[in-house]
């Protein structure tokens, strides 16, 4: 994982509400133990038609997308069930942010789990975010805040250590690898 201090980006606006994660990578793409190249699966079902081809219209098809690395999408996206493959397929894809005003539990988890930063914001937020696809956006990690072009500053909520860990490129496993000096010094006074 890369990690996550600063992003600047224009945004993606989907303006659905309760995209689940069958929407977000559909249960046939799940067969797959690796993330590499699976962004070409994400929202199948509306990117592409029953051949195969991209529906022109869907808004990852547009070439306003290509680079954007913030999603915005209406309330409640990730909901229903547990899978990490979307968040992988989202992070394949390029996003390394989703804003809501509301992001599924389980989804968030393992958003922050595979560093793409999940970020709830108030309904004024996101209308005004709905309203206006392809705003150039700040998310500091540091500060917790999300930057509009109009100069407001809005604050979002994350947990510490899912910060920490999005701060510095690793999932959990990599945080307690990177503490095995520490660990090891503490095993060796116990002993």
């Amino acid at each position: 994982m890369e990690p996550i201090t600063r992003i600047q980006s224009r945004t993606v606006v989907m303006p659905s509400t309760n995209i689940d994660t069958d929407q977000i990578m559909p249960a046939r793409f799940l067969t797959t133990t690796t993330r590499a190249g699976i962004a070409k699966h994400l929202f199948a079902d509306w990117r592409y038609d029953r051949d195969g081809n991209p529906i022109a219209d869907f808004v990852l098809n547009q070439p306003e997308a290509i680079g954007c690395q913030v999603l915005v999408a209406g309330r409640n996206i990730g909901c229903g069930s547990s899978r990490e493959h979307a968040p992988w397929g989202l992070y394949d894809f390029g996003f390394r942010a989703v804003i809501s005003s509301e992001i599924a539990d389980i989804f968030k988890n393992n958003s922050l789990k595979n560093g793409l930063l999940p970020i709830v914001v108030d309904e004024t937020t996101l209308e005004w975010l709905l309203a206006n696809p392809g705003a150039l956006v700040t998310i500091d990690l540091e500060r917790c805040t999300l930057t509009l072009p109009t100069g407001a500053v809005v604050q979002f909520p994350i947990e510490s250590f899912a910060r920490v860990c999005l701060l510095n490129g690793v999932d959990e496993t990599g945080y307690l690898l990177s503490q095995n000096d520490a660990i090891s010094q503490f095993e060796k006074h116990r002993a």
